[in-house]
């Protein structure tokens, strides 16, 4: 097949001509709307839909920004139809739909479009893969979204962009310098130092110096969510144990609510491939696996709010009650699954909150790859993921400085990341190496490492920008002490009968010190700390959950 099949067969996939029986086995979920000439279905940034099949007539798309720019992307004409990821999910959309001719569509509600997916597999199927093909292309040709506006290296863009690319968000980036949309909006809104960067909405909404919260409410990944409702499942934590509950859970028919800190994924979506997870034989990324993962909950009606962090868990009272981080707004669950894996460690250097996102990063991806293009840079650790992350960046950077406290990798790394990363020519390994320095400015950022070998007791300088640590982590579990979540000396969450007690028996095998709280996946005590056990648990604690159910409520502690 050449290049041109192969673009083909994707554009075909993106823009399926779904045939008349087809439009037939969809009427009972939609109902007939008419447009005039020019008229706008469906506006960037406001209001949602969740599917459009043309009748007759056609349908503009247009990719749109805050600033006022309008460009055509395509035309969807009869037994086509229009939507994309954010339809799945009840956000607003990312581009315009204007009516070309007179129009008849089969108007789909979100809930309408979720029961045809469940309903019509093969059909659903085509859908969903022609959704997923759309946001890939405004990935690629930064279609929609929002617009940051900053000068190059502005400290904050690294987080904004980060988050905004982990969560699979188009988003486009102008320097005020050389743009002449971004000098006009710099001289309307006069931002002071603390004001940047700017970031405009989809809706045309400008926001100064934005944070991920900000982004998520303009962009619709930040729902507003009742006090009032009661979910069968609250999952804190969308890695990959937390995804798989939410899956299973919301497909057997439980209302689902999962809360995110940062990005659907998690820590695995940072890997670059994962080579041992079944049913993969040539690797998949940890972001498209977290990509399939999250269309899939959307797919059966999970809602999924982020960034939410989870402030405190309170259990006195049943429905049991999770207390969102730097507010009073508790929502409510009739159980509880604690997924929320550990937070990135970091090492003991005075300065190092200085230089995160300005030369020190937790995660490699296709954003921190290009920012390191043609240096030398350091990655400390000596895990899978270190591993991964080396073989990544290596492709990219001039070369990788591995350092690891240990004489060896044996102990700690899969074999076959070992022989790769001894095949590598521009990966050196340094063990029984430390940093225990780094040296830069505010404005520049990082710019050396001090090193030292304890073997020699010698110590070197290196003139690099970037450094990336992966050293471990520690169980995100602090805020559980409300509750009454038993752990074990580490911080890990216990379960089943390694919770100490005389009621052991009658506890589920992931259910916690509480009834009702259940823990899985990298969060909890003597668990596998490997992606497939963390999905394995995933679907084994809904089970779980339907036993706690299927019992009466607990009783009100007192």
């Amino acid at each position: 097949m050449t290049i041109y099949d192969t673009f083909k067969n994707r554009t075909a996939q993106a823009l399926p001509r779904l045939s008349p029986a087809e439009i037939r086995r969809i009427q009972r979920f939609g109902a007939q709307m008419c447009f005039r000439d020019g008229e706008r279905l469906f506006e960037a940034g406001r209001g949602a839909f969740g599917l459009y099949v043309v009748l007759k007539g056609a349908i503009r798309i247009s990719r749109y920004d805050g600033l006022g720019n309008s460009s055509v992307i395509t035309e969807h004409g009869v037994g086509e139809f229009a939507g994309e990821i954010s339809q799945l999910a009840g956000a607003p959309s990312l581009v315009n739909g204007h009516a070309v001719g007179e129009v008849e569509v089969l108007a789909l509600t979100t809930e309408s479009l979720r029961a045809l997916l469940i309903a019509e597999a093969e059909l659903g199927e085509r859908i969903v893969r022609a959704f997923i093909l759309r946001r890939v292309e405004q990935l690629d040709n930064k279609d929609g979204g929002v617009v940051l506006v900053a000068t190059p290296g502005h400290a904050r863009m690294h987080a904004l962009q980060g988050w905004l690319n982990s969560n699979g968000l188009p988003h486009r980036v102008l320097d005020p310098r050389s743009d002449e949309q971004a000098r006009a909006l710099v001289e309307r809104y006069q931002p002071e130092a603390h004001d940047w960067p700017l970031a405009v909405c989809p809706d045309g909404g400008v926001k100064k110096n934005p944070t991920v919260v900000d982004l998520g409410r303009c962009l619709g990944t930040l729902p507003t969510l009742s006090t009032e409702e009661v979910w069968d499942v609250i999952v804190v934590g969308a890695g990959p144990a937390g995804l798989a509950t939410a899956v299973y859970a919301a497909s057997e028919g439980l209302s689902v609510l999962v809360l995110e800190t940062r990005a659907y994924g998690g820590q695995a979506a940072a890997s670059a491939r994962i080579e041992n997870y079944l049913g993969f034989p040539t690797g998949i990324s940890g972001g498209a696996l977290a990509g399939r993962a999250f269309v899939q909950s959307q797919k059966f009606g999970v809602k999924m709010a982020i960034p939410a962090p989870a402030g405190r868990l309170l259990c006195d009272t049943y429905p049991i009650k999770v207390e969102m981080c730097g507010s009073l707004t508790h929502l409510q669950g009739r159980t509880v699954v604690l997924s929320c894996g550990a937070r990135y460690r970091r090492p003991s250097l005075a300065n190092l909150k200085q230089f995160e996102g300005k030369g020190v990063y937790y995660w490699a991806s296709p954003l921190e790859a290009g920012l390191c293009a043609d240096d030398e840079v350091i990655l400390v650790g000596g895990g899978n993921s270190a591993g991964q992350a080396a073989v990544y960046l290596s492709g990219h950077a001039a070369k990788v400085h591995m350092l690891i406290r240990k004489n060896s990798l044996a102990s700690t790394m899969s074999s076959y990341l070992i022989d790769r990363i001894a095949a590598t020519p521009n990966i050196e390994l340094h063990t029984e190496s430390e940093i225990v320095a780094l040296e830069g400015c505010d404005e520049e950022g990082l710019e050396q490492v001090v090193v030292r070998n304890h073997r020699s007791k010698s110590e070197a300088v290196h003139h690099i920008k970037h450094v990336f640590l992966f050293i471990g982590a520690d169980p995100n579990t602090g805020w559980l002490a409300d509750c009454g979540v038993q752990v074990d000396d580490k911080g890990f969450i216990l379960t089943g009968f390694d919770v100490p007690g005389e009621s052991a028996g009658e506890r589920a095998a992931l259910e916690t010190s509480v009834p009702g709280v259940f823990a899985i996946g990298d969060v909890r005590a003597r668990s596998t700390k490997r992606v497939a056990a963390a999905v394995g648990e995933g679907a084994a604690v809904v089970a779980q959950i339907h036993g706690f159910l299927a019992k009466p409520a607990p009783p009100r502690r007192v």
